[in-house]
């Protein structure tokens, strides 16, 4: 080979050698290409995706921190202590038991059902209750007088009648007020500490001739009926006096007399009795059931609220109606 020939044959050796050194240094050291960059509407979206989702949690806390703070607390449990008059028992146990049912940590005790001046010897004699509910205003003046019940809680509750009621298997049909002045009849009525007795004795003392006389010698409204004398009268040794108003309507049930004065409300509470009659109105004071919390209570703002929901309520005006109250 010639001189010129081995010079061309050496460069070529040459280039080749560099060719294969540039491809393979740029194929052992080159890096990954990054992948490319998402589209600003992805990353947008994906953005106002997330800022979406944190905002509903954010406001679903929000709602139920405001829930939480306008829900009643957990209220803790409370028993109330109710001093009754007697009349309303049935109607009262009743409206108790729907109290309970939406205000279940609150329960009752033996609710004490008895003659109003009975339940204003009782708390004089430190008998303890949270509230009190009489069945004429002279009974709450002596609670007030006397400070057994807190005067700023005070406000009526219901309304009542009388009537004349005889038993349901007596032939009696129509006895009204007057008639009791021939004398023809024998009669119960409540004693001294029974409203209905005294609210009874004041519309006999308007018969003619008077069927009570009253001490201080006033008749109907004007008289309180508590003080005062069967004798010298049509009914003189004819008349027997319950300590209740349901010993009142036993006499008649039983036939142990031919009639009795009471509520119209006793009719429906007690049963075994029918109306004969319905004493005018006007003979006697407005029969008014005053309620007021007791000064001794521990639990005046729960037996207040109580109290209220029982006036207001429209499932316990229906007790008291089907009992035979008018609301006052």
């Amino acid at each position: 080979m010639g001189k010129k020939a081995r010079v061309l044959l050496i460069a070529a050796c040459a280039c080749a050698a560099m060719a294969a050194f540039v491809l393979f240094g740029c194929s052992s050291g080159s890096e990954p290409a990054p992948e490319p960059a998402q589209p600003a509407t992805e990353q947008t979206t994906e953005s106002s995706e997330a800022q979406a989702e944190q905002e509903s949690t954010e406001a679903e806390t929000s709602e139920a921190a405001e829930d939480s703070s306008s829900a009643p607390a957990t209220e803790d449990p409370v028993e109330l202590q109710l001093f009754a008059a007697n009349s309303l028992s049935e109607a009262m146990n009743a409206v108790q038991e729907l109290y309970t049912q939406d205000h279940p940590w609150v329960t009752f005790a033996d609710t004490q059902y008895e003659g109003s001046g009975t339940l204003n010897e009782l708390l004089g004699a430190g008998s303890y209750a949270d509230a009190l509910i009489t069945a004429s205003k002279s009974t709450m003046d002596t609670a007030v007088e006397e400070g057994y019940v807190d005067e700023t809680t005070r406000f009526d509750m219901f309304k009542n009648d009388l009537v004349i009621v005889g038993g349901e298997a007596s032939d009696l049909t129509d006895v009204a007020l007057e008639d009791l002045a021939t004398g023809e009849y024998t009669l119960a009525v409540g004693d001294a500490n029974v409203p209905a007795g005294a609210y009874a004795k004041q519309a006999l003392s308007t018969t003619d001739p008077a069927c009570w006389i009253a001490a201080d010698g006033a008749t109907g409204s004007e008289t309180d009926g508590k003080e005062g004398t069967f004798d010298g009268t049509p009914l003189e040794g004819k008349v027997t006096e319950g300590s209740s108003v349901g010993n009142v309507c036993s006499y008649a049930n039983s036939g142990d007399v031919d009639c009795a004065i009471v509520y119209s409300s006793d009719v429906y509470r007690y049963g075994g009795v029918k109306v004969l009659s319905a004493v005018p109105a006007d003979t006697h004071k407005p029969i008014v059931y005053p309620a007021a919390v007791c000064t001794v209570s521990e639990n005046a703002e729960a037996v207040e609220e109580f109290l209220d929901w029982a006036y207001t309520d429209k499932a316990a005006q229906q007790v008291w109606q089907e009992y035979g109250f008018e609301l006052a």
